[in-house]
C-alpha cells in the first residue's frame, strides 16, 4: 500500500483533516500520516467538522516531523496556504508536492463562522486533494 505524509506547521487542522479524509476515502489504496514542524494539538473544530461527515479523527495526535525520520513515503504533501505561512522544507522523506489551503484556524468571528471556515477547507480538500493524490500516485 502506498503512503503519503501531510505536513503543515502545527499539525493541528489541515494536515489532520487530510490524514482523516485519505484514511477514510482511500482506505485500502493509500495510508496517510501527518506531521508538523511546530506541532501543537489537534484543533477541536477539525474533529467536529470531520465528525459531521462520519470521520472520527479524535484518536489522532499532533506529531513532530522528527517522528518520521528514517521513513520514506511515496509522496509528501505540504498544505500550508501560500499567503498564510511558509511550509517547511522536507528533505529525504520522499518526493514533495504542494497543495495549499487556507488556514481555517485563522478564521475570526462567532462559532458558526469559524466552523464554516473549517467546513470549507474540509470540503475543498475532498474536492481537490483526493483527486490530486489518485492522479499523482496512479491509484485505481
Amino acid at each position: 500500500m502506498k503512503k503519503v505524509l501531510f505536513v503543515c506547521t502545527q499539525n493541528s487542522c489541515r494536515s489532520q483533516m487530510a490524514e482523516g479524509l485519505v484514511n477514510h476515502d482511500l482506505a485500502g489504496r493509500l495510508q496517510a500520516f501527518s506531521a508538523g514542524t511546530n506541532p501543537t494539538e489537534v484543533n477541536p473544530f477539525s474533529m467536529e467538522v470531520m465528525s459531521e461527515i462520519g470521520i472520527d479523527i479524535s484518536g489522532q495526535r499532533s506529531k513532530h516531523l522528527d517522528e518520521f525520520a528514517g521513513r520514506t513515503f511515496d509522496l509528501v504533501v505540504t498544505l500550508c496556504g501560500e499567503a498564510a505561512e511558509s511550509c517547511p522544507f522536507v528533505p529525504g522523506l520522499g518526493p514533495v508536492r504542494h497543495v495549499g489551503f487556507e488556514d481555517p484556524a485563522q478564521a475570526v468571528g462567532d462559532r458558526e463562522t469559524i466552523l464554516s471556515a473549517f467546513r470549507r477547507v474540509r470540503d475543498e480538500m475532498r474536492e481537490r486533494l483526493l483527486p490530486f493524490l489518485v492522479s499523482e500516485l496512479g491509484l485505481s
